[in-house]
């Protein structure tokens, strides 16, 4: 049997993870259409970097309001920040799984099909590891604001004295 209190907090972490994939589907949205946009002008690898920084800059504010409910913060400085160092993670996951996809995956086993497509589908790949790498860095981040990371800080200043 499940108590109220574990059940509760499945459900807390159910409702973020849902709302996470939500602001993430808009930059998902926003970091596909532009690199398609971003093809047309450079070679893949740069598109692929272009259109990830253009979903950070479009979906910092919905992921920051809403999918780890961090508007009553008041530190905006802050908050960036770790956006920003999350972002700057699953950026270069984003960008290594795709080209890694293309190069190991795509080109080799689906030659029949279009550069254009194996390129998106490459995308899409490394877009999928930058989800992950974001929701979880999100996560990792947002354990202060649960009390863990001050008890973890005062028990490791105890072993410091």
């Amino acid at each position: 049997m499940i108590s109220v209190k574990e059940r509760g907090r499945k459900t807390k972490e159910v409702k973020s993870f849902f709302t996470f994939f939500l602001t993430a589907l808009l930059g998902a949205t926003v970091n596909f259409v532009s690199q398609i946009i971003y093809r047309e002008y450079f070679n893949f690898d740069t598109s692929v970097l272009l259109g990830y920084l253009t979903a950070t800059v479009v979906s910092f504010l919905p992921t920051k309001n809403y999918a780890f409910s961090a508007k009553g913060t008041g530190n905006m400085g802050r908050e960036m920040i770790k956006f920003l160092v999350i972002a700057l993670v699953a950026w270069g996951v984003q960008v290594g799984m795709a080209v890694a996809t293309l190069k190991w995956v795509a080109n080799p086993y689906f030659s029949n099909l279009s550069l254009f497509w194996r390129e998106k589908i490459s995308h899409v790949v490394g877009m999928g590891f930058s989800f992950l790498a974001n929701y979880f860095g999100h996560k990792l981040l947002t354990f202060r604001s649960t009390g863990m990371y001050d008890k973890f800080k005062a028990r490791s200043h105890r072993h410091m004295e």
